[in-house]
């Protein structure tokens, strides 16, 4: 499959190929959906590289039971500007940036429907992550309070110090979460009024379903954080009490207007990953995609039902028993979408002859996985064991199950299959395939042991520990590295190949999705004329979407 990907380019394919790739355009306020999808994913992989870093410091502190690494306010900083990095400089903006690449592609659109607030959004993004990372030079160093920032802990600081680590971590998350918010609004009125004549909902490729929902998701519930970090930033600077318990102030309202965004954004950062597994899927299954009307259903009812179940993370917050009863019943009600795109991927690579590229590999791994972790989820949405195993590593476990094993695969997958596209090159299989199995390999060795370790009752968020507890943990060490270690060969096969890698086709995969039926990398308007579907997606009856006329249509349909 590999040597007819890279094979028979047309001398007009070669002609674009070669045409103007500057790279100057990336470091400059372009408003070019493509080049500021470019952005957004070269910037996130830069901070999830550092956020990588600090994550391989705190697993070198829990090599041995002492604290002996790094001293603990330190460590204790560690671990919250690594969770900060990975949700909100990593996993949601490099997803905006995906999407920004691919949703006018997918949907036959011109580009996004606000161009200049899709610049200004990615352009906030630099600055917020560079004052989180600078608050390691302040005297007292970053914040220390994890990326959940609970008061009383994150309020407790020195009289005097108006400039504070804590302070540098609200104004960044205040950036990046007004950043988000114009995001999603441009994503979600691209995706409404902009599709291509005969591009109906049910035509759109479950990708921009999950870009679309998880867009929605944001609009709804990120203000609260927003909010939640304002009157937060007021009692840190200003005297006021809404948080302070000794002031009749009450920090579990802090807990609740967090939550109802920061549980959603698990779905935030999921669904786009739910999005790529279907694309990739059948097109290296040679299936259509099984039940796309359900999956596409299932990841609005996904999103609908995420809404409802922030509070099964206050089980311990002296939660009356109604309300746990409630939210362990919606917790649980999350697993049935769930499910239902579970089944869809497995019965879409049910008895095909599997193409195993490194896209596909990293789809089947990363859905594999997530299936484990949607086991321990519906674990911890039972309030007797979620009590049981609260605030241990049994939850570090499930959340990275998600977080990494699942959604960081998913975007490998994303990176690899549409490599071709966004560059007009093809990757070195081979050193793919060594990324896949480093990184499937180490991110079981590291993240598999924490739920033992969990359930024998070693708390998170400790530089120190019972002895009994440290083989599990010198396991899970050197998963880490060997997760450090996976990065190496992906940047060589990217940067080598983005310079020097065989040119590729429009489509090297035969995939079905509207993005391949234009020239890699695609021209500035995308289309030479704006395309009219006619058949759904995933159609494997023809190699690519039917388009049976052009037209100069740049109208909502």
């Amino acid at each position: 499959m590999s040597t007819e990907n890279i094979t028979n380019v047309s001398d007009s394919e070669t002609a674009h190929n070669k045409s103007p790739n500057n790279w100057r355009q990336y470091f400059s306020f372009n408003t070019d959906h493509k080049v500021i999808g470019v952005q957004y994913m070269v910037t996130t992989f830069v901070f999830f590289l550092i956020g990588g870093l600090l994550a391989m410091l705190i697993r070198g502190e829990l090599i041995t039971p002492e604290s002996n690494l790094v001293d603990r306010p330190l460590y204790n900083a560690l671990f919250t500007i690594h969770g900060t990095i990975m949700i909100f400089l990593w996993i949601i903006p490099f997803n905006a940036g995906l999407a920004n690449y691919l949703v006018p592609l997918m949907i036959g659109a011109r580009d996004m429907a606000f161009p200049l607030l899709n610049a200004i959004s990615f352009w906030m993004i630099p600055p917020a992550g560079i004052l989180l990372i600078s608050s390691f030079l302040l005297p007292n160093g970053p914040a220390q309070s994890g990326w959940w920032s609970y008061p009383p802990v994150s309020l407790q600081i020195p009289p005097g110090q108006m400039i504070n680590g804590e302070l540098f971590w609200i104004v960044s998350l205040l950036l990046i979460g007004i950043s988000s918010i114009m995001g999603a609004v441009n994503f979600v009125t691209t995706i409404f009024w902009m599709r291509a004549p005969g591009m109906t909902f049910f035509r759109m490729p479950v990708f921009v379903w999950s870009v679309f929902s998880a867009q929605l998701l944001q609009l709804i519930n990120l203000p609260s954080l927003t909010g939640a970090l304002v009157l937060l930033l007021f009692d840190l600077n200003f005297g006021t009490n809404f948080f302070k318990p000794l002031e009749h102030g009450d920090p579990i309202i802090y807990q609740h207007l967090f939550w109802f965004y920061s549980h959603p954004a698990v779905y935030i950062m999921a669904l786009p990953a739910f999005g790529i597994f279907a694309e990739v899927l059948p097109a290296f299954s040679r299936n259509p995609l099984f039940g796309y009307r359900s999956l596409a259903i299932a990841t609005l009812g996904i999103a609908l039902v995420s809404i409802f179940v922030w509070v099964h993370h206050m089980f311990t917050s002296a939660t009356p028993g109604w309300m746990r009863m409630t939210f362990m019943a919606t917790s649980m009600l999350v697993a049935v979408p769930t499910g239902v795109k579970a089944f869809g991927w497995t019965a879409t690579i049910w008895k095909s002859k599997l193409h195993l590229e490194t896209p596909m590999l990293f789809a089947m791994g990363g859905a594999a996985m997530f299936i484990f972790a949607g086991i321990t989820g519906v674990m911890l949405a039972a309030t007797p064991f979620d009590i049981h195993v609260h605030n241990t590593y049994f939850v570090v476990g499930h959340f990275h199950y998600v977080v990494f094993n699942t959604i960081t695969m998913a975007i490998y997958a994303a990176i690899y299959f549409w490599f071709p596209k966004i560059t007009g090159r093809m990757y070195a299989e081979g050193w793919g395939k060594l990324h896949f199995w480093l990184t499937f390999l180490g991110a079981n060795l590291t993240f598999l042991p924490m739920h033992p370790l969990g359930l024998q009752g070693m708390v998170r968020r400790i530089s120190s520990y019972d002895p009994q507890f440290q083989g599990w943990n010198v396991i899970a060490s050197l998963g880490g590295f060997l997760l450090g270690v996976s990065t190496l060969p992906f940047i060589a096969n990217v940067v080598g190949s983005w310079l020097y890698g065989t040119r590729a086709v429009n489509n090297p995969w035969h995939a079905t999705g509207l993005e391949w039926t234009t020239t890699s990398p695609p021209p500035q308007d995308n289309f030479t004329e704006i395309p009219v579907v006619k058949r759904p997606p995933y159609d494997y009856g023809d190699p690519k979407y039917s388009v049976i006329e052009h037209s100069d249509r740049e109208d909502p349909v």
